[in-house]
């Protein structure tokens, strides 16, 4: 089946995560500059959030183009990382209004844990329905990018028992891990539209 149902039901649940988020800043009481305050540990958790929720459009849409079909194993997948990604703003308004805390951290760090797993189940499930020598197959490689940023959130989601500020700092260090689309990916999105 054509791949560009799921590409657009995947952008709406997507649209509709950043909506939700963005409805959970609430507008300080005041004029001053000091009355931001009280809200910023709430607009930084969402700025880290719109982040992921980026760059997990920017990645899934990628990794889109390099496919030509899909399947229902792949559709459940797919619905299996969305659902991940839904609870991302349960997770960053409960971080943002107890930030710093160690609970509202380390679940934070879970569902990005759990994030990460579902995208790489589902890049596994494309791969194998493409084929070992696609486009998609050789522009993942090993996705040693993906494991190691599981490991991070592994180790933030622990350091956040004992220092949750530090786990925040690995948490960053992931997102800008990921912030520039992978090379191999844009390359081999240009190889495969040479091909056509």
């Amino acid at each position: 089946m054509g791949k560009e149902r799921l590409a657009a039901f995947s952008d709406g649940v997507l649209a509709i995560i950043i909506t939700i988020m963005v409805l959970e800043l609430k507008v300080p009481h005041g004029v001053a500059a000091a009355d931001l305050i009280p809200v910023l540990p709430v607009f930084l958790s969402y700025v880290l959030s719109f982040i992921y929720v980026g760059i997990y459009w920017n990645n899934h849409h990628h990794m889109l183009t390099l496919c030509q079909t899909v399947n229902g194993p792949i559709l459940w997948a797919n619905l299996h990382l969305l659902f991940w990604l839904s609870v991302v703003p349960f997770v960053t308004a409960w971080m943002g209004e107890n930030y710093l805390s160690t609970a509202p951290v380390a679940l934070y760090g879970v569902v990005l844990i759990m994030s990460a797993v579902a995208f790489a189940i589902l890049i596994a499930l494309l791969v194998r329905h493409e084929g070992p020598g696609s486009a998609l197959a050789r522009a993942v490689g090993r996705d040693v990018k993906g494991k190691i940023s599981v490991g991070i959130y592994v180790a933030g989601v622990a350091l956040a028992f004992v220092q949750p500020l530090a786990s925040l700092a690995l948490y960053v260090l992931v997102a800008g891990i990921w912030f520039i689309p992978d090379p191999r990916v844009e390359r081999a999105i240009g190889l495969d539209e040479q091909s056509r």
